[in-house]
């Protein structure tokens, strides 16, 4: 003789609190979208099957050379690579331009070519959701981290999942870095 499971015939029948159902954070970074630059969207599921590398940015930072490299990268690698920029005035206030200005700087000065977002804070009270994602294992899936500082780097996979984090220091065209691509 079969019983069907779930019946409802039993009155004594509890139903399960919905405070007790743990929603789970996107393990993946293809579930975001961001404003771009320009004010349209990044839409991070665009870039299933390539790996991103994704950078806090500033214009008038002692890193902000490496526009240069990031931009060399992103041509070096187009195939299988996308960079996304995400400038941020949370380090010494020396991201202070509009979107429009910073927009202007980046094509003027570097020639900047891979997608970039519109300013974000990094950090902090006001951290933007994708950087709460980024810098906590409790939603990546990963790792905990730290921004320290402009350019940092974080490096994801094809999938969209975390390979590493680089410090300011460690430059776009590193080995550290383009042996992991």
């Amino acid at each position: 003789m079969l019983t069907a499971c779930g019946s409802t015939s039993n009155k004594n029948t509890k139903m399960e609190s919905t405070e007790n159902i743990k929603i789970e954070s996107p393990k993946s970074i293809h579930q975001f979208k961001v404003t771009a630059l320009d004010g349209g969207e990044i839409d991070f599921s665009s870039f299933k099957g390539k790996k991103i590398l994704i950078v806090n940015t500033a214009s008038e930072c002692g890193y902000t050379p490496q526009y240069k490299d990031l931009e060399s990268l992103y041509n070096q690698y187009k195939d299988k690579l996308v960079i996304v920029g995400f400038p941020s005035n949370d380090f010494g206030g020396q991201e202070p331009g509009t979107n429009d200005e910073i927009k202007t700087f980046c094509t003027k000065n570097y020639s900047v070519s891979f997608p970039m977002a519109a300013k974000v804070s990094v950090k902090g009270e006001n951290i933007a959701p994708i950087y709460q994602w980024l810098t906590q294992k409790a939603k990546n899936g990963v790792l905990d981290a730290e921004i320290k500082w402009n350019f940092n780097k974080f490096l994801l996979d094809e999938n969209g999942i975390i390979i590493s984090k680089f410090e300011s220091s460690i430059t776009p065209l590193s080995k550290d870095i383009t042996d992991k691509l």
